[in-house]
C-alpha cells in the first residue's frame, strides 16, 4: 500500500490509541482466570496475534463488542500437546508465550515472520538447555517442550525486557515461589512494571525489591473486568503532529492519554516540547519505540543527539540503519553508531523518491508526520496495522490531506 501526502496541518481533536503493551499482557492474564473481560482493545496485527495464539493454546475468547472480549480458560494442563501458535511478526506474543509453553511441558510450536525469527531469544535456549528441555529452530519455526521450572534467575538488564515479562508471566503458573533478578544497567525497566502491575490487578502478588522479583507461584488468576489504557507510544505520533500545527488558529488536540501509568513512553510529551523548545540531547533507552518519532522530530527541529539506541537494530528493522537511509532523502544527515544516534538538518526538503516504510509500523508513522510537512509518497503503509491499524483514518479526519492506493 502506498500513501500519498500534501503538505497540510492537522487540527480538532483526536484520541489515542489503546495501549498494545498494556493489551497483550491484560489478555494473556485474562486468558489465565476463568472468566474475564476485556475492553478498550484495537484489532492490530500484534493484538490479533496474541488472540490467535492464546486460543491454539485452549483459551477461550469471544468478541463482545468491537472493542472487548470474554476472556479465560486457559491452563498448563489443557495445553494441547503439538499445538502450533501463529505470532505473525508480534515480538510480545512470541517472547511472552514461550515460557508459558516451556513450563507447560507439553510439544509446542511457534510460527512467525522471518524477521520475527532472526530476533534474539537466547536467553530462554539457555535456560531451555540448562534444564533440560527443547528448544528448536527451524526456519520460520520454533518448537519448545520443557525446559522452565521453578527456581532462581538472573537476567541481564541490558537485553528486551520482554524477557522479563515472560518470566514473570510463567512463574505466576509455577508450582513454588520464584525469583528473577535483573542485572544493571536495567534497560526499559518501565515495561517490567506494567507487567507487575497487570499481574497484580489480576490477583498475583508479585514481590520483591529494586531489581529482583517475587513470584509467588501456586495462585489462582482473578476474574477481572479490564480496561486497558491509552498509548503513549502511537500518541507520541498524533503529538508530533500537534507540535506542527501549534501555530495554526486550530491547533490539533490530543485526548485519552493516562494521567498517571507505568508505560516508559509516557515521556513522550516532555520529550517533544523539550525538543521544540531548543533541547538536543536524549537518552531512549526507556523508550526505544519512541525513537523513530523523535529522529523524524529531530530533523524538523534542525538536530538531536540520541543515546541508548543499540536495541533499534533488532526491532522489526534496524530502525536506526531505516531512519538513516529515508530522512536522508528529505534533506538530513543520520549518523548511526553502536548505541548512539545524530541527527544533522538544515531544512526539510520533498523526498527524493518514494520512501520506504521497512515493514516497520513505527517508520511509516514517523515518515508520515514528516510528509505533512513536505509532501511525499510512503511505499509498504499498510505496516501501521501491526500496532496502529487506522492511523490514517485518525489523521486524514484531523485534516491531512494524503491519497491512499492499495
Amino acid at each position: 500500500m502506498k500513501v500519498r501526502f500534501f503538505p497540510t496541518v492537522a487540527h480538532g481533536t483526536v484520541c489515542a490509541p489503546p495501549s498494545k503493551s498494556v493489551a497483550h499482557r491484560a489478555l494473556i492474564c485474562g486468558a489465565l482466570s476463568k472468566c474475564s473481560t476485556v475492553s478498550g482493545l484495537a484489532w492490530s496485527e500484534d493484538i490479533s496475534a496474541t488472540c490467535d495464539c492464546l486460543r491454539a493454546m485452549g483459551a477461550k475468547i469471544e468478541r463482545l463488542s468491537d472493542d472487548t472480549v470474554a476472556i479465560g480458560g486457559l491452563t498448563l494442563a489443557g495445553i494441547p500437546d503439538g499445538a502450533v501458535l501463529p505470532c505473525r511478526e508480534s515480538g510480545s506474543t512470541l517472547r511472552f508465550l514461550l515460557p508459558i509453553a516451556m513450563l507447560s511441558r507439553k510439544m509446542v510450536h511457534f510460527t512467525g515472520s522471518a524477521r520475527l525469527m532472526e530476533r534474539p531469544l537466547g536467553i530462554y535456549e539457555e535456560i531451555s538447555a540448562r534444564q533440560g528441555g527443547l528448544f528448536r529452530r527451524e526456519g520460520q519455526q520454533i518448537t519448545v517442550c520443557g525446559g522452565l521450572k521453578v527456581g532462581e534467575y538472573e537476567i541481564a538488564g541490558n537485553i528486551s525486557s520482554q524477557f522479563i515479562t515472560g518470566l514473570l508471566l510463567a512463574l505466576s503458573l509455577a508450582d513454588g515461589e520464584s525469583r528473577v533478578r535483573v542485572t544493571e544497567p536495567f534497560e526499559s525497566r518501565s515495561y517490567t512494571d506494567i507487567t507487575v502491575d497487570v499481574l497484580r490487578e489480576y490477583g498475583i502478588p508479585v514481590g520483591g525489591e529494586g531489581n529482583e522479583f517475587v513470584i509467588p507461584g501456586r495462585r489462582d488468576f482473578s476474574d477481572l473486568a479490564y480496561t486497558v489504557e491509552g498509548d503513549c507510544s502511537n500518541a507520541a505520533f498524533l503529538e508530533a503532529l500537534a507540535l506542527l500545527s501549534s501555530r495554526s488558529f486550530d491547533p490539533l488536540r490530543v485526548t485519552g492519554v493516562p494521567e498517571k501509568t507505568s508505560q516508559g513512553d509516557r515521556v513522550y510529551y516532555e520529550m517533544l516540547h523539550e525538543m521544540a523548545a531548543g533541547r538536543k540531547e536524549f537518552d531512549v533507552s526507556d523508550c526505544p519505540d519512541l525513537a523513530p518519532c523523535l529522529f523524524a522530530m529531530a530533523a524538523f527541529y534542525g538536530g538531536a543527539h540520541f543515546t541508548g539506541t543499540a536495541r533499534l537494530a533488532i526491532k522489526e528493522s534496524d530502525r536506526g540503519a531505516a531512519m538513516a537511509e529515508e530522512l536522508a532523502c528529505l534533506g538530513a544527515e543520520v549518523t548511526v553508531g553502536a548505541n548512539e544516534v545524530t541527527v544533522a538538518c538544515e531544512g526539510l526538503r520533498e523526498p527524493t523518491r518514494v520512501l520506504n516504510g521497512h515493514n516497520d509500523h513505527r517508520i511509516v508513522m514517523a515518515l508520515s508526520v514528516l510528509c505533512t510537512v513536505t509532501g511525499g509518497e510512503i511505499d509498504g503503509a499498510e505496516a501501521v496495522a501491526k500496532s496502529y491499524p487506522d492511523f490514517f483514518e485518525v489523521i486524514a479526519g484531523a485534516g491531512i490531506a494524503l491519497e491512499i492506493e492499495q
